[in-house]
Order: C-alpha cells, then sequence, then structure tokens
C-alpha cells in the first residue's frame, strides 16, 4: 500500500510565512519548524538543568517540527485574522484538527500511534506543548529583530507585541532565553565570533 505522509511532510518548504507582510528574507514553515524544533529542545533543557523540571527535550524537538505541519494543508493563516475573534479562532482549530487527522491517515496504521502525541497534545505533556508554543512565538520574535537588522521596519509593531506577549506568558525559561540568550540575535557574525 502506498503511503503519503513522508511526501507531505517535504512539502512544508512551499508554505511561505508572513504573507501580508513585506518580507527582506523569506521564510517557509520547513525552516520555521526547524528553528522552533531547536529553540523548544533549548526551553526543555534550561527548564530540566536550572529549573529542575522532569521534561523530554527530544519530545519537544519532535513535536517542534511538526507543530505547523497542518499548514501543508490549510496554508498559514495570518495572526491577526486566526485571531480575530473566538469564532474565527475556534473554526480555524476545528480545521486544523481535521487536518492533523487527514496528515495522520497517510500513515500506516502501526506507524500512525507513534506519531499521534505529535500533533494531538497528551495531558501529561501539557508543559511540554506550553513551551513549544513559546517556541513558536520566540522563533516569530527573532524574525522580527532579523527583520528590522536588514532595515525593514514592516516588523516593528510585530516586534513589540511578541515581546509583551511572550513576557505574559510568565514563563521562566522563557524569561531566561529572552535575557540571556536572545541579545546575540541582534549581533553580527563578526561580533558572534
Amino acid at each position: 500500500m502506498e503511503n503519503s505522509f513522508y511526501a507531505m511532510m517535504s512539502r512544508m518548504k512551499y508554505i511561505e510565512r508572513w504573507a501580508l507582510m513585506r518580507n527582506s528574507i523569506t521564510e517557509n514553515i520547513s525552516e520555521h519548524s526547524l528553528e522552533v524544533s531547536i529553540l523548544a529542545h533549548a526551553l526543555a533543557i534550561i527548564s530540566k538543568e536550572r529549573l529542575g523540571k522532569q521534561l523530554n527535550a527530544e519530545k519537544a524537538a519532535l513535536i517542534g517540527i511538526y507543530h505547523d505541519a497542518t499548514e501543508i494543508i490549510t496554508g498559514d493563516m495570518p495572526t491577526p485574522i486566526k485571531y480575530f475573534n473566538e469564532n474565527i479562532q475556534g473554526a480555524f482549530k476545528a480545521i486544523e484538527h481535521v487536518a492533523a487527522d487527514r496528515l495522520l491517515m497517510m500513515l500506516p496504521e502501526d506507524i500512525r500511534k507513534s506519531y499521534e502525541s505529535l500533533f494531538f497534545p497528551l495531558e501529561e505533556e501539557a508543559y511540554l506543548w506550553k513551551l513549544v508554543k513559546a517556541a513558536d512565538k520566540l522563533s516569530a520574535l527573532i524574525k522580527c529583530i532579523e527583520e528590522r537588522k536588514a532595515g525593514n521596519s514592516e516588523f516593528i509593531s510585530a516586534e513589540k507585541s511578541l515581546r509583551e506577549i511572550l513576557g505574559g506568558m510568565k514563563l521562566e525559561e522563557v524569561r531566561i532565553f529572552m535575557e540571556e540568550f536572545l541579545p546575540a540575535y541582534d549581533k553580527t557574525l563578526d561580533e558572534l565570533n
């Protein structure tokens, strides 16, 4: 039997992000998902090593890889539209749920169960998913910083908004990352070396 899950995943590179904004540097969901995976892993490591929480950092990275996979089917819905009101937000969550089901059905049944918790959160992994959500916001903030550094003022208000959202999440892991690691994103390659 032919299964198309992995071929569909390879299509993440064709879904562009930030469609409503002028970009100096284009970004697709494949690139974004890699960055979210790295950041989610980092947040889980910070949580484990600095805060003593027992988290599976590798699972956080995997969730980060697949966190936007449904956009292969739905496309990237711009944030102002997705969160315009509760009705639209609820409808979009339902669409994402259907898209996740559809993607999982592209896997053989014996393999599918290994992927379900990457698309649908397990109750005991709720905090891990919270960190992945924070990593998603951090990735967006990093994009805003990169665009500002490239001279693009289009992302200035998004950067301010994302800083407020991340602060409002009240996650110590995020505070630590933003304090210790985020300033380096404002540096040039020479300054990083």
